[in-house]
């Protein structure tokens, strides 16, 4: 059995490039004979820039790097077929719940959820759902959770979760779809079973994962005590004591490493470093320990005064709110670039800090990527998308329809600068002062005789008219809405030089956004007619749930990395924010 580990302070994926290509030096074809399993695909990307840096320049075969996280049975190395029906799409599966919430009632008052809302059920279903596969649980003991005397709300909420418990199972049967959870738990299952009996011929090694999915735990243990095998871990406590081991809780950092090491009869000081990493227990790497170690045994801290405690290069800085936090933040990582190879990362598992310091540093004109990427009802195309709905939906209110038709992406057909010209005058000639009767005829309505206003008005009116004509019924169909919708918004996108359509869907968000809409359009054909002017906070429900990441890292020194990107990466200026309690 081998099993080793990269200590933290160093990165991780240099040190594992460093190590395999020193073993491999002699032999230029062994290191793309191994297969290199790593968390996610942005860890297999991270290895990849790892071993061009070790290289520097020259040609490499590289092993064939592929992601557990994300599981697929043309990436794994399974000998036979496996039968298994697709996953269903995330899209689909949180309208059919939300389909099945509002058909289950039950909202405040005895009345139904409103769209928006059942999507929102439907989102923390699918989250649920998901939680219980991911640990190989099941919802058969549920109704013995607890006794029928007590309060009438669980048996309430027992009763609401009937749609995953009986009304679920039946509809992924019918429809020929799988769970992408229980999918990807079968596959990995199936490969630890198929190399379990019949080890691969050639070397498998798995790094940086901590087994906190059960069957991801299963597959390394079958990959540890392969002859070929190998299983590196990220930081793992090799010092820490039984009586640590024993009070740790699953919130820390270490408890599943030691659930894994568990499982394998291993302690953890019989866990050899890595070739290419030097030792651990620095007078840093003791003080994190220390700093982290479980509630039930902080009562050892006493024994620490007179021990050296490593300080340098270490600052703390306290903000009296999330602005001025990310500020500081951006002008930290600003600075890093006036050092020559500086490298800085902000890590923080607080998205809207996270994008406060991106919007930070767009000031100084540093683009930055968030790897937890962006929601896509935040990027210039989602926004715009739910603007004009909403400015339909309100009846061209003032507010909705100048945030609308002020959107960098609303060009109306005419040359640069000409629709904000228009916007202004029909702002002062119409929306400052008494509201205007609802539509564009209200807005006719209040502008008076100005012809060329006029002119515009009624071509943005018939532009909008089978969208409006939607909006104004009392149901209509979510295909309908969504194609009217896209219709206008695309039309409203137009310049003289260039179709809307062309516009909207172009760079990542773009795309994002057009595969988006081309999966709620398939979704959307099951999904029951809605009111028309609960399409706007359905889509903006939806959006919410789509991330759009960038393909390639948009800056070479500077990122923000959740603490699974930051336990494999290493920078020189490593910022942790969003950490108060």
């Amino acid at each position: 059995m081998s099993i080793l580990t990269i200590p933290p302070g160093v990165s991780f994926v240099d040190s594992l490039a460093a190590g395999l290509l020193a073993e491999t030096a002699g032999d230029p074809l062994a290191l793309s004979a191994m297969l290199v399993l790593l968390p996610t695909r942005r860890a297999c990307r991270a290895l990849s820039e790892a071993f061009l840096r070790q290289a520097e320049g020259r040609p490499l075969l590289l092993p064939r790097l592929q992601p557990l996280g994300d599981a697929d049975e043309d990436e794994l190395v399974l000998a036979g077929d496996l039968d298994l029906p697709p996953a269903i799409p995330p899209l689909t599966r949180q309208l059919l719940l939300a389909r099945l919430i509002i058909a289950l009632g039950g909202g405040r008052d005895g009345r139904p959820p409103t769209p928006e809302q059942a999507a929102r059920l439907a989102g923390e279903l699918g989250r649920l759902l998901d939680q219980v596969t991911t640990e190989g649980l099941s919802f058969a003991g549920l109704q013995r959770l607890v006794p029928a005397q007590l309060a009438r709300h669980w048996q309430i909420t027992v009763d609401f979760l009937a749609i995953l418990t009986e009304h679920w199972p039946k509809i992924l049967a019918e429809q020929g779809w799988m769970d992408a959870a229980d999918r990807r738990n079968r596959l990995l299952a199936a490969q630890a079973a198929q190399w379990d009996a019949a080890p691969p011929s050639f070397p498998v090694l798995a790094a940086g994962s901590t087994g906190s999915i059960p069957a991801t735990a299963r597959l390394l243990e079958v990959i540890a005590r392969l002859p070929a095998g190998r299983l590196v871990l990220p930081g793992l406590d090799r010092e820490m004591s039984d009586a640590d081991r024993a009070a740790l809780d699953p919130g820390h950092p270490q408890w599943g490493l030691m659930r894994l090491l568990a499982g394998l009869n291993t302690a953890p000081a019989d866990v050899k470093l890595w070739p290419a990493c030097a030792g651990g227990g620095t007078p840093r790497a003791r003080l994190i320990a220390e700093a982290m170690r479980p509630a039930a045994t902080t009562d050892a801290w006493r024994r620490l005064a007179g021990q050296e405690i490593e300080l340098s290069g270490l600052s703390r800085l306290d903000c009296p709110a999330p602005r001025e936090e990310a500020a500081v933040i951006a002008l930290m990582m600003r600075q890093a670039l006036e050092i020559p190879e500086r490298t800085a990362a902000l890590v923080t598992a607080d998205r809207p800090l996270a994008r406060r310091v991106a919007a930070e540093l767009g000031r100084f004109g540093v683009d930055i990527d968030d790897s937890a990427g962006r929601p896509l009802d935040l990027t210039p195309v989602g926004s715009y998308l739910l603007l004009t709905a909403t400015m339909i939906a309100d009846g061209f209110a003032p507010h909705a329809t100048l945030a609308a038709l002020k959107s960098p992406l609303a060009r109306g057909g005419l040359p640069p600068g000409a629709l904000p010209a228009r916007v202004r005058r029909l702002e002062l000639a119409a929306l400052r002062g008494p509201r205007p009767a609802p539509g564009i005829d209200g807005l006719l309505a209040a502008i008076g005789e100005r012809p060329e206003l006029t002119a515009w008005l009624r071509q943005l009116q018939e532009t909008a008219a089978p969208l409006t004509a939607l909006m104004q019924a009392p149901e209509a169909p979510l295909r309908a809405l969504l194609a009217a919708h896209l219709a206008f918004a695309e039309r409203l996108a137009d310049t003289p030089e260039e179709a809307g359509s062309s516009i909207l869907w172009r760079d990542e968000a773009g795309r994002a956004a057009a595969q988006y809409v081309a999966d709620l359009a398939l979704a959307g054909e099951n999904f029951p007619p809605l009111a028309g002017d609960a399409y706007p906070g359905l889509l903006r429900q939806l959006m919410a749930a789509t991330t759009v990441r960038p393909t390639w890292g948009r800056h070479p020194r500077l990122a923000i990395w959740g603490p699974l990107e930051a336990r494999l990466q290493h920078a020189d200026l490593l910022i942790l924010g969003g950490l108060n309690e």
